[in-house]
């Protein structure tokens, strides 16, 4: 578990004494003096993949310039060579991404594709304990749902086509890495956490989206085509999701609370405010009064949370 202290302000207000503050900096600086040479051979690195792969912009120069840098950030994570540490990391997280665009741009993002980058990102979060690439990895596997984002002008799209499975696969994947992180050592449980905490925004997602549309089980259909016409009546109407989510979220949120999980308590939050403004404006459209109302419910929600997260301060001091 990472987390950030004013050492200044503790030593200031008696909860540290100068020699531990010191203690704390000595550990804070170890290997400082090795981070910005890593950090420019990484950005040279970067800059001479991306020429390569500019100069000759072709799927196979992206996986193979993508296998080469990651097995060298490997060769580098394994040996354990600390000065070196941020750079092989850096390198693990490039040539893994490289990799991956060139599988995509090689399947021309099909659903084989991107079952193989899921595969390939699990991997190389696991090899070089990178939160990055394990909320990538998670992402990866939503894409083989159809999960996708997109943007063009002052327009962001957030497309997830299959609500109902997107909700019961990823909330069983967060509840597994969830579990799983109190049985590893500490690398390996912040990827877990990593991979539940995003796994809980995309079952947010398929709540938001379903919420909205409902879910006509495209994919069901898809399996079973002897059975399509019949299949085709088979809709779970969005107010399933809208009162689900909010069951789902207030469940959350006092579980939450209950055992001092701060992110996934605030996460409850903002999606409950995004749920109460969906479905406010939804229903009751864009007026002055509803936007008045609105603002005075989002403030409530505001000061509640503030008050729970300053009371869990309280508890730590």
């Amino acid at each position: 578990m990472k987390i950030t202290l004013d050492l200044s302000k503790l030593v200031e207000d008696g909860k540290l004494t100068p020699a531990e503050a010191e203690r704390l900096k000595a550990l804070a600086a170890h290997d400082i003096g090795s981070l910005g040479i890593n950090i420019l051979i990484a950005f040279g690195v970067v800059a001479v993949a991306l020429g390569a792969v500019a100069l000759v912009p072709t799927p196979f120069t992206a996986l193979l310039l993508g296998a080469a840098v990651f097995a060298a950030g490997l060769a580098i994570v394994l040996r354990d060579v600390r000065p070196w540490g941020v750079l092989g990391q850096i390198c693990l997280v490039i040539g893994a991404l490289l990799f991956c665009a060139g599988v995509i741009a090689q399947g021309e993002g099909s659903f084989g594709s991107m079952l193989v980058v899921t595969g390939v990102l699990a991997v190389a979060a696991v090899a070089a304990r990178s939160s990055l690439l394990t909320a990538l990895a998670v992402l990866a596997a939503s894409a083989c749902l159809g999960a996708r984002t997109g943007y063009s002008h002052a327009t962001y799209s957030l497309a997830i086509f299959e609500p109902a499975l997107t909700i019961v696969l990823f909330s069983g994947l967060a509840l597994v890495t969830y579990l799983a992180s109190h049985r590893l050592s500490a690398d390996y449980e912040r990827i877990a956490l990593m991979a539940a905490r995003t796994s809980v925004v995309l079952v947010n997602f398929g709540f938001w989206v379903g919420s909205l549309w409902g879910d006509p089980l495209a994919l069901l259909r898809g399996i079973d085509d002897s059975n399509y016409a019949r299949l085709a009546n088979i809709v779970v109407p969005p107010w399933v999701f809208s009162v689900g989510w909010a069951v789902a979220l207030i469940a959350a949120g006092v579980w939450a609370a209950k055992v001092n999980r701060r992110w996934l308590v605030n996460t409850a939050a903002a999606f409950g405010a995004i749920h109460f403004y969906t479905q406010w404006f939804e229903k009751l459209g864009a007026t002055p009064v509803s936007v008045l109302l609105g603002g005075l419910a989002m403030l409530g929600i505001a000061l509640a949370l503030w008050w729970f997260n300053r009371r869990a301060s309280a508890a730590k001091a």
